[in-house]
């Protein structure tokens, strides 16, 4: 399978470059195509790019192309980096979520017009471009939705087994559970789905509690706000390790809202793992079986009702998603998933409404 990266040249599309060769993901048969904007910078980057990719990894690197025209992509899978991204610090351009969204619309809106244009038919796209839900709308409108992913609730996933598997002091592959929602801040951790291997119900049901410092579902969004707050004075009086520490303290759930938000602030980014988790999934993609993932996806009422582009259970494989699987809520998470669904239909629906309102003005 070809894959196509939308952003090479970016931070996040090199890092997924890299891992993707690193990982053997790809064979030497199979390409990977890099794919800039003509007249920018990333002509030149893309093409530094593929040799130092070559250099690398000689053995086992698979066939690196440059494209820098939309109508040159020619993949089976399309990985969507490009466009920009939330900057380290408040007050520039693209601070808000709102503000980011005026950025990239006009990105995401032109490469899925693109692929509607002069695609096969047949590829699968993978949105990583913020916000994932402007992006799996745009791509979903061009092309459908079962050929769409958001890797947002994946990563978000990874992320809340992986901080509750620290937690205990296990493997995060003896842990299961879903953040499903936003890719952002109306994730909801979905902990009626938490297993862990091995566990007695019993023993698993004393240890959420005890995992969750006995938070319920009611408030976890204005915890996230206050520990975002808290965490941002400390960043902007210079106490990075005391940040960090901070976060830390804090129940897996919040954990998975604020790290990252506290990692991009200290200047690092989430780029690494952004591109482990979007490597794995196009692995898992790659693999030829149907899984259970988490994934952005185009609703249209087969989860609880709920319409437009949200993070749920999704069975995928090779031909993108076959099914939206419908798995046990609480009542307080389904209302919470129900909340952030109607927030982010309307958001959504205003962002393509003012990107297309600055197109024909």
């Amino acid at each position: 399978m070809d894959v196509a990266i939308l952003g090479a040249s970016g931070d996040c599309g090199r890092a997924i470059a890299g891992q993707l060769v690193a990982a053997r993901v790809l064979a030497p048969t199979e390409r990977l195509q890099l794919v800039g904007r003509r007249g920018g910078a990333s002509a030149s980057i893309l093409h530094g790019l593929v040799s130092d990719l070559t250099d690398a990894y000689a053995e086992h690197v698979p066939h690196l192309d440059v494209a820098l025209d939309p109508e040159e992509i020619v993949a089976d899978l399309w990985i969507v980096a490009a466009g920009g991204t939330m900057p380290p610090s408040a007050g520039k351009a693209g601070g808000t979520r709102g503000g980011l969204a005026a950025i990239n619309a006009p990105v995401m809106r032109d490469y899925a017009q693109a692929l509607a244009k002069h695609g096969q038919g047949t590829e699968i796209v993978i949105v990583v471009t913020n916000p994932v839900e402007l992006g799996v709308a745009y791509f979903a409108e061009a092309i459908g939705r079962s050929r769409v992913i958001g890797i947002g609730a994946y990563s978000d996933t990874l992320r809340f087994r992986r901080e509750i598997a620290a937690a205990l002091g296990v493997r995060r592959q003896r842990v299961s559970g879903f953040m499903l929602g936003e890719h952002g801040d109306g994730q909801v951790p979905v902990w009626s789905s938490v297993q862990v291997h091995g566990m007695a119900p019993e023993e698993l049901a004393a240890t959420v509690a005890r995992l969750r410092h006995g938070a319920t579902l009611d408030g976890f969004t204005e915890t996230c706000a206050h520990e975002r707050r808290v965490v941002m004075e400390l960043l902007t009086a210079g106490h990075v390790a005391a940040a960090f520490t901070r976060v830390d303290s804090l129940a897996p759930d919040v954990r998975v809202v604020v790290k990252p938000y506290v990692t991009h602030l200290s200047g690092s980014k989430t780029v690494m793992a952004t591109a482990s988790g979007t490597v794995d999934l196009v692995g898992t993609l790659l693999d030829g079986r149907e899984v259970l993932i988490a994934g952005q996806t185009m609703l249209e009422g087969d989860f609880y009702g709920l319409h437009g582009p949200l993070g749920v259970p999704v069975v995928a494989g090779a031909n993108g998603i076959s099914r939206v699987v419908e798995i046990p809520l609480t009542d307080r998470e389904h209302a919470h998933l129900e909340t952030v669904s109607r927030r982010l239909q309307q958001q959504v629906g205003e962002w393509m409404a003012g990107a297309a309102t600055r197109v024909t003005a």
